[in-house]
């Protein structure tokens, strides 16, 4: 980012700061609790979690790309270098993976609709208790994670499991403030993509499943009705499909 755009956006948040705390007449006692609780923010390592929660989803809709398919924010638990599969495949599981299983199939195409070969599915999600790996540390490294590679007609199919909504930290100070802004900690159960291919812009989404009882109160504010899946029962197996599109890279 720019230093012009850092000073000019630093010195606007200031000056809005400044006008609400003479608007609600903060007193001397009210400025040394809202300055613990910034402490406090910090002591517990949540300013992430903070910030993720209240702002990147305006920052992601800010930043929507015309020509492209729907986005939603990437959040915290990405893992960079997840095993490369080839589609059809597995995400890795273990032998006796919990949870539903789940099929998800499509393609990835571009605004044109020609289907992009060798493009690349970026995965992940949690399990059926809504743990991720690599931050639940009684889970296996790089569980439901994975670089799919699309087929030679631009089409994934992927074979996972329902993951579990799950509660985002709510015991500290990020979630004191949550309390108070009328927020419960809870996401909806949902699948995170980045999908990449040569001269288009990668597509960050998530995918999300009707019926949760969270759709409509995410405390991420994440969901977008273009992405919850009904997902279809198929033998003992649940089913849905997605199509992803990928705006042209503009050259320069």
């Amino acid at each position: 980012m720019p230093v012009d755009r850092v000073a000019a956006f630093a010195g606007e948040l200031v000056a809005h700061v400044r006008k609400s705390l003479v608007r609600h007449e903060i007193s001397y006692a009210d400025y040394q609790t809202i300055k613990r609780f910034l402490i406090d923010v910090g002591e517990a390592d949540e300013w992430p979690l903070l910030l993720d929660i209240l702002f990147e989803q305006t920052v992601e809709t800010f930043n929507a790309v015309d020509g492209a398919g729907v986005g939603a924010v990437e959040g915290p638990f990405h893992v960079p270098d997840a095993p490369v599969r080839h589609s059809p495949c597995a995400l890795p599981q273990r032998p006796d993976e919990p949870g539903q299983a789940l099929r998800l199939t499509g393609a990835v195409r571009a605004p044109d609709g020609t289907p992009l070969p060798g493009a690349v599915l970026d995965t992940w999600q949690a399990d059926a208790t809504g743990g991720y790996s690599h931050f639940a540390p009684e889970l296996p490294a790089y569980l439901l994670r994975a670089r799919v590679v699309t087929d030679t007609a631009g089409r994934y199919d992927i074979r996972t499991v329902l993951p579990g909504a799950y509660q985002v930290p709510a015991a500290g100070p990020s979630g004191r403030l949550f309390a108070l802004l009328g927020k419960h900690p809870w996401r909806p159960a949902h699948v995170h993509f980045t999908i990449s291919a040569p001269g288009h812009r990668p597509l960050t989404t998530q995918l999300y499943f009707a019926d949760d009882p969270w759709l409509d109160s995410d405390v991420a504010e994440a969901v977008k009705d273009e992405l919850v899946l009904k997902p279809r029962p198929e033998d003992r197996d649940l089913v849905a499909e997605y199509d992803f599109v990928l705006a042209t890279e503009e050259p320069g």
